[in-house]
């Protein structure tokens, strides 16, 4: 069954380059995001490595616990950071679990129960691990998307995603298209004019279920 918006993500052990973790012992009350990928040394994905790395102090700042998971193993994991703080000039202070055995990629619908790595493998063999999970701190998953082999993920966009998420989850409204932080945000069309007034204040109604209003700083 696939993994769906809402649902609590699934708990696994698993080998990382920081050592065995208990997956929703590690998750912990944080907000957390799993991204995969099909294989290391790989150069998309080790762009994308560098992306994250870069972006250290702005997921700390957010309360976001960060994790990779590639089908390799732990050796292979510890040469490719090489390359990767190499390339972003930043150190990957978080894990990376090995998932070998495909056990993760398949709890997570990345890749189908039956699939397996052929000797000799290629990143092509495992090109649906290419997703993102941005999982709550109720442990439930929150958003995903899943990008091709050759198309290079937006981190700046998750980051703007994970505001989105918090902002909404703390505050009860909803965010616009293209939305960041500061922006005015939409009041859900099930509270009353009055009820918006009374926790919200001025609002500006664009149509009756169409309201905006700016939250305090």
């Amino acid at each position: 069954m696939s993994l769906r918006i809402n649902d609590v993500v699934p708990d696994f052990e698993a080998q990382t380059n920081q050592g065995t973790i208990r997956f929703h012992e590690w998750l912990d009350d944080s907000w957390a995001i799993l991204f995969s990928h099909p294989k290391d040394f790989t150069p998309v994905c080790t762009t994308e490595f560098g992306a994250v790395a870069k972006l250290s102090d702005e997921w700390k700042k957010r309360g976001v616990k960060v994790i990779g998971i590639s089908v390799d193993g732990v050796d292979d994991h510890q040469g490719w950071i090489g390359d990767i703080e190499s390339y972003s000039s930043s150190q990957v202070d978080f894990p990376i679990i090995a998932d070998g055995d495909l056990k993760v990629a398949k709890l997570f619908d990345m890749l189908p129960a039956d699939a397996y790595l052929p000797d000799g493998r290629t990143p092509a063999d495992s090109a649906t691990v290419r997703s993102v999970f941005i999982i709550g701190p109720d442990k439930q998953l929150k958003l995903s998307m899943t990008y091709p082999m050759t198309v290079g993920r937006n981190f700046g966009e998750i980051l703007r995603a994970v505001d989105a998420l918090q902002t909404t989850t703390s505050k009860g409204v909803a965010t616009p298209v293209d939305w960041t932080v500061g922006e005015d945000v939409i009041i859900p069309p099930a509270v009353s004019d009055a009820d918006a007034k009374a926790k919200f204040g001025e609002f500006e109604t664009i149509f009756p279920y169409l309201r905006k209003t700016r939250l305090p700083e």
